[in-house]
C-alpha cells in the first residue's frame, strides 16, 4: 500500500511538472502571435491606403525613382513658361529630387518595394535617419510628376466636363474658384504649392503645403497643384508670383484634371 501511494503521489508529481514546462513555452508563443497579430493589424491600413496618386492608372515606383519625360517641348508653354525654365526645373530640379530619393534608399533597400505615396502616406514607418530626406525629394518627385500632366499646350481656357460642375457647386463659379486659388498661392510663404484637393469627405478644397509636401501626407487627394517655389517662375517673372499665378492658367490641362476627379472619386 504504502508503494501504490508513492506512485500516486510520483504520478501527480510528474504530471504537474510536465505542465508547467508546457505552460512555460506556450505563454511565449501566445505572446509572439499576438504581437504579430498586432503588428499585421497595423500596417494594414497602410496597404489600404496604397492608391495611385501620381497618375489615376498607377503609383510612382521607387524601385528606383526614375525622371519622367515632359510630355512636351521645353518651349511648349510660352503662354506661362518661359522654355529655360520649363528645362531647369525638369532637368536639374526634379532631377534632384529623384536622385536624392534614391541614394537615401540605397541604404534601406526593402523600402523600394513600397511606392512613393505609400512611404508618403507613412512617413512614421520610414526609418528617422532618411525620413526628412524621402518627405521632400519623395514629394518633389510625386508633385512634379503630377505637375508636367496637368498642364498641356493645349490647355487654359474655361473648366470642362465633371470637374466644372464640381467647381461651380463647391465655389459658385470658375472666376471665385481661380480667385482664391490664387490667393492661396500668393498667400504660400516661402517655398510651397497651392492645391485643389477632395478631402476626405469627399468634398473639393483649396488647400497650400510647404516645399514639397503632398496633400496625401494629410489624407487629401491631389486634382491639380501649381508650384510657387521660385524655381518655377523667377527667370520670367522675378518676384511677380502673382502674374505667373495669372498667366499659369493658360496651360491647364483641363482633360488631365477630369481624369484625376474620376480617380478621385472611386478611390473614395
Amino acid at each position: 500500500m504504502r508503494i501504490r501511494s508513492l506512485l500516486k503521489v510520483n504520478k501527480w508529481f510528474v504530471v504537474g511538472f510536465l505542465l508547467t514546462i508546457v505552460l512555460a513555452i506556450g505563454q511565449p508563443l501566445l505572446l509572439a502571435q499576438a504581437q504579430t497579430s498586432t503588428a499585421i493589424s497595423q500596417v494594414s491600413p497602410v496597404t489600404q491606403q496604397s492608391r495611385p496618386v501620381a497618375s489615376p492608372k498607377e503609383e510612382l515606383s521607387a524601385n528606383p525613382a526614375q525622371l519622367p519625360p515632359l510630355p512636351y517641348e521645353y518651349n511648349a508653354l510660352e503662354k506661362a513658361i518661359d522654355a529655360k525654365t520649363m528645362k531647369l526645373h525638369h532637368d536639374e530640379h526634379h532631377a534632384t529630387y529623384v536622385e536624392e530619393l534614391n541614394s537615401a534608399l540605397k541604404k534601406y533597400p526593402d523600402l523600394r518595394n513600397r511606392s512613393v505615396e505609400t512611404m508618403l502616406r507613412d512617413l512614421d514607418g520610414i526609418p528617422e535617419a532618411i525620413r526628412t530626406t524621402v518627405q521632400n525629394n519623395g514629394g518633389g518627385h510625386l508633385n512634379h510628376t503630377i505637375f508636367w500632366q496637368i498642364m498641356s499646350p493645349k490647355g487654359g481656357g474655361q473648366p470642362t466636363g465633371q470637374i466644372a460642375q464640381e467647381i461651380n457647386k463647391t465655389f459658385g463659379s470658375f472666376e471665385k474658384f481661380r480667385e482664391q486659388f490664387n490667393a492661396a498661392g500668393g498667400d504660400r510663404f516661402g517655398s510651397g504649392w497651392v492645391w485643389l484637393v477632395r478631402n476626405a469627405k469627399g468634398q473639393l478644397e483649396i488647400t497650400s503645403m510647404p516645399n514639397q509636401d503632398n496633400p496625401i501626407m494629410k489624407d487629401r487627394y491631389p486634382i491639380m497643384g501649381n508650384d510657387v517655389w521660385e524655381h518655377a517662375y523667377y527667370l520670367r517673372y522675378q518676384n511677380r508670383r502673382a502674374e505667373y499665378l495669372n498667366n499659369w492658367w493658360n496651360v491647364v490641362n483641363w482633360e488631365e484634371i477630369n481624369r484625376r476627379w474620376q480617380a478621385s472619386s472611386q478611390q473614395q
